[in-house]
């Protein structure tokens, strides 16, 4: 059953469908070879079941969110301001970068919607200051993953939703691995920056500082607000989702006036053909979910990967591998629904934290979208900048390493998680 689950799967991604066909495909013909007596409006209703929770209304208004203040003038406001303080230090364009990264990921949870919006600015400044335009694009990337770990990462959001696992709690969780990305991904820079020669940009007087932040202070109020809200119990975070259209509506067309009214319909449509992939992919994964469940496959591979008794640290490496290895070939989401079924009961069983599984999940899929030879963000990259794909592979392997070490300090030190909570 599982070989031909797999084999429909790769048939049909071989054949050019999108990944939501083969999702939806599959459980399908799997029901009707293996259990013919079963009511296909089974599988119909798991459809709709599959988007129905509340928590996912999160998701179209993030997105919508995201793509009004990336049309306007957020991520260079974000830009400048960083830049300000640390664009004349030896790799600081580099450290801006990154840090502009966390910032938009904490504003839009997308880590296309950040390669976007921080890379078309921010890699011609790093050509400008002396980078090779393949560190410089490999740094955007890389950077950009840390989107789905700080909140409102969809990321966690998917994974809520498939565990049953608190959101809010979730988002709090992966603040510290995403800072922790964020500081040794500048560390690199620096050192990077040094051992290259890379020239020292011009230092802004304190005047110029102050008036970027004066710029920047109303973006930099965006993750105070959901983070804060969210942490103080003021809100949900699917209400912090409404709040944060709410506040990017009025920053980019009533106060920066960066978007014209007129643009919000169009805005609106990209969102719209974006949340439907999204939720189509959720649809899809709840029936395959289902059929999976139905016919025990979990337990078989459960089982069969993990063994009668397995510890806590083996299930976290075995989700490690197989997360990081799916999310190298397939869109982080749909891995998350496919395999966070499977594991996450035998996780239970082995004491491990839902949180930290969670954050766990979530880095692999971080991890895997910036990873050759796959990754959704190297696609996303090689797009925006029009670039052949070996190019903007070329300078990724340093930050992939970096990634793996602090995999492991995740699987082994379960606080880097929880400590916030």
């Amino acid at each position: 059953m599982i070989a031909t689950m797999l084999i429909i799967m790769v048939v049909l991604l071989f054949l050019n469908f999108p990944m939501m066909i083969p999702l939806m495909v599959a459980p399908l013909v799997i029901m009707f070879i293996y259990f013919p007596t079963l009511d296909p409006m089974i599988l119909m209703q798991q459809f709709s079941t599959g988007i129905e929770a509340y928590v996912l209304l999160a998701v179209p208004l993030f997105i919508f969110a995201a793509d009004i203040m990336t049309t306007g003038k957020t991520s260079n406001r974000l830009l400048d301001f960083i830049g300000s303080f640390i664009g004349h230090i030896r790799g600081g364009y580099a450290v801006t970068t990154a840090a502009a990264c966390t910032l938009f990921g904490a504003i839009s949870g997308s880590t296309q919607a950040t390669v976007v919006a921080i890379g078309k600015p921010m890699r011609q400044r790093l050509l400008k200051v002396g980078y090779k335009d393949s560190s410089a694009m490999a740094l955007i990337i890389n950077s950009s993953d840390v989107a789905l770990l700080v909140p409102p990462s969809i990321g966690m959001i998917i994974y809520g939703l498939v565990s049953g696992t608190s959101v809010g709690d979730l988002f709090i969780a992966g603040i510290i691995p995403g800072v922790l990305v964020f500081l040794c991904f500048a560390i690199y820079s620096v050192i990077y920056a040094k051992a290259a020669n890379i020239p020292l940009a011009n230092k802004a007087s304190w005047g110029e500082r102050l008036q970027m932040t004066k710029k920047a202070l109303l973006p930099l109020g965006f993750p105070v607000l959901i983070i804060g809200g969210i942490y103080t119990g003021l809100f949900s975070p699917t209400e912090a989702a409404g709040v944060s259209v709410l506040y990017a509506f009025i920053l980019e067309v009533i106060i920066y006036r960066s978007v014209h009214i007129k643009d919000i319909p169009k805005i609106a449509k990209s969102t719209g053909l974006v949340t439907s992939a999204v939720f189509v992919l959720v649809a899809g994964g709840q029936a395959f979910t289902w059929v999976i469940s139905f016919a025990r496959i979990p337990q078989m591979i459960t089982e069969t990967v993990l063994g009668s008794d397995p510890s806590a640290i083996y299930v976290l490496l075995m989700v490690t591998i197989f997360f990081f290895i799916g999310c190298m070939f397939v869109d982080p989401i749909v891995v998350i629904l496919i395999l966070t079924p499977i594991f996450y009961p035998a996780a239970m069983s082995a004491g491990v934290d839902p949180i930290h599984l969670g954050v766990v999940i979530t880095f692999q899929a971080a991890l895997g979208s910036a990873t050759p030879p796959f990754g959704v963000d190297i696609f996303t990259a090689s797009a925006v900048f029009n670039k052949p794909y070996l190019q903007v592979i070329k300078g990724t392997p340093p930050y992939i390493l970096m990634m793996f070490v602090i995999s492991a300090l995740l699987i082994f030190f379960e606080e880097l998680s929880l400590i916030l909570l």
